[in-house]
């Protein structure tokens, strides 16, 4: 997705060589016409999955997710990090380690709004380890429903997220692969086809 690659390009801040920085248009300030693009893109990988819900985590993967699931006609549901006083009972819950924040979260959702027969799209503005979509996917799985498909803003390809979710089963898009972050330099990968989930 030139677009996005560009952008990332353009605004990116690596910091180091195992983070990048793009807190101006993806996961602090948020630039609606390029999710909106990512949404469109997203949909259009997926158009064939029959997506019923599409799934992330609070908060940085929630632009590209809610464009996703307007672009494909669906709810968005977010995993909350923190509990509330409405949300206590009938959770499905999980914990995830961020390699960015360098801490472990309790994610949940709650039942009510997974079920059996559903078909779920995760959405993450990162990849990384892989430990959020490995979090949400079983979530999706306790409540009976299919992981359809994961989609990724910015992989981080020279971790192993993306060679654990594909050798799970799971079909990943990722719309920016990174080979590398070495030199201060964002260098992008050349993917092969992405492999599909048999289900």
């Amino acid at each position: 997705m030139e677009l996005l690659k560009n952008k990332v390009l353009q605004e990116g801040i690596v910091l180091g060589e195992q983070v990048l920085k793009v807190d101006s248009f993806l996961n602090h300030q948020v630039d609606p016409v390029l999710m909106m693009e990512i949404g469109k893109e997203f949909a259009a990988r997926f158009a064939g999955e029959r997506i019923t819900k599409v799934l992330t985590i609070e908060s940085s993967g929630i632009a590209p997710a809610v464009m996703t699931a307007l672009q494909l006609g669906v709810p968005l549901i977010f995993a909350r990090k923190r509990k509330s006083l409405t949300l206590r009972d009938d959770l499905l819950t999980e914990k995830v380690y961020s390699f960015t924040k360098q801490e472990e979260s309790e994610v949940s959702v709650s039942k009510k709004f997974l079920s059996p027969g559903d078909r779920v799209l995760l959405i993450d503005d990162f990849l990384a380890n892989g430990e959020a979509a490995f979090g949400l996917a079983r979530i999706a799985e306790k409540a009976g429903a299919v992981v359809a498909g994961i989609g990724i803003v910015i992989e981080k390809a020279f971790q192993p997220g993306g060679r654990k979710l594909l050798e799970a089963g799971y079909r990943v898009e990722s719309l920016a692969p990174v080979a590398s972050l070495a030199d201060g330099r964002v260098t992008f990968a050349d993917k092969p086809e992405p492999q599909t989930n048999p289900v």
